[in-house]
């Protein structure tokens, strides 16, 4: 009855790898490191890593749509319960730029899973309140200066511990298939807001400052990023600054029958925890 992992050692797979072992559930934490090696652009790895797996996380690969080719797999495997890990907006319209769509690796992979003859239940966490300590704004705290083009929009960040044990109740508990969770937090903030969070929570001297898209873009060019890189990094921001992204989600609460956690708490453990030093 082992329980497949992709993305193992992501914000969220490395939680719901650990979750599960706590619960005393064999894991098997999928990796170009593990054993058996599993990498999502050699599918010659697929089959050993999906082999005697029941359950199985599924984090999408960015670089390609290779959800899809991967589900049936699984599915060839005898994979009986598949948790998707998607993304806010999927079926948003105007979230992204329709040029972004064919590239956007969480539609066809939803698609394909809706369609399998498989257990699944689909997630879609908006930002990631971790960002801030573990992701790519945390460098950008510890210099004292949060600069992007998200104007005063708000976003319900929400905490990737919630997002695991969401994860884990629809890999482990009945009740959860075919649902999709729409995950956020309990409140929307301001990037202002959320850094003046974190300087509470720190005492550290830290400001958002808005840019214009195109400053944004030419700072990152300027800092060595290739154009395109940086025009995506602007372009996913942008859903922020239009108000897309402030809405509030009751899927922990539907999921695990309790409020999902405030931005200000997940803060200030990972300031406990010297998330920033």
């Amino acid at each position: 009855m082992t329980i497949l992992i992709t993305g193992a050692t992501g914000k969220v797979g490395r939680r719901v790898a650990a979750r599960l072992r706590d619960l005393g559930r064999p894991v098997r934490a999928a990796g170009r490191s593990s054993t058996p090696p599993f990498d999502w652009t050699e599918d010659s790895t697929w089959g050993p890593v999906l082999d005697g797996v029941r359950s199985a996380f599924v984090v999408p690969y960015d670089g390609a749509p290779l959800t899809r080719p991967f589900l049936a797999a699984a599915l060839d495997a005898g994979v009986k319960r598949i948790v998707l890990l998607s993304g806010r907006g999927v079926d948003v319209d105007g979230y992204l730029p329709p040029e972004w769509l064919h590239a956007n690796p969480h539609i066809d992979g939803e698609a394909a899973l809706r369609s399998a003859a498989v257990d699944w239940t689909v997630l879609r966490p908006g930002w990631f309140a971790q960002n801030f300590s573990e992701g790519f704004f945390r460098d950008a705290i510890l210099a004292g200066e949060l600069r992007l083009p998200a104007g005063d929009g708000a976003a319900s960040f929400v905490d990737a511990g919630d997002i695991a044990a969401v994860a884990v109740a629809a890999l482990t508990e009945e009740g959860h298939v075919g649902q999709t969770y729409e995950l956020s937090g309990p409140r929307a903030l301001t990037m202002g807001e959320a850094v003046a969070e974190i300087a509470a929570a720190t005492g550290r001297e830290v400001r958002y400052t808005d840019v214009s898209h195109a400053d944004f873009v030419r700072e990152l060019v300027d800092q060595g990023w290739p154009e395109a890189d940086a025009e995506g990094y602007a372009i996913s921001v942008s859903p922020v600054r239009r108000g897309i992204d402030a809405y509030l989600s009751d899927g922990v609460e539907r999921a695990l029958g309790r409020p999902a956690r405030d931005f200000r708490d997940v803060m200030r453990d990972a300031a406990e925890a010297g998330a920033w030093g």
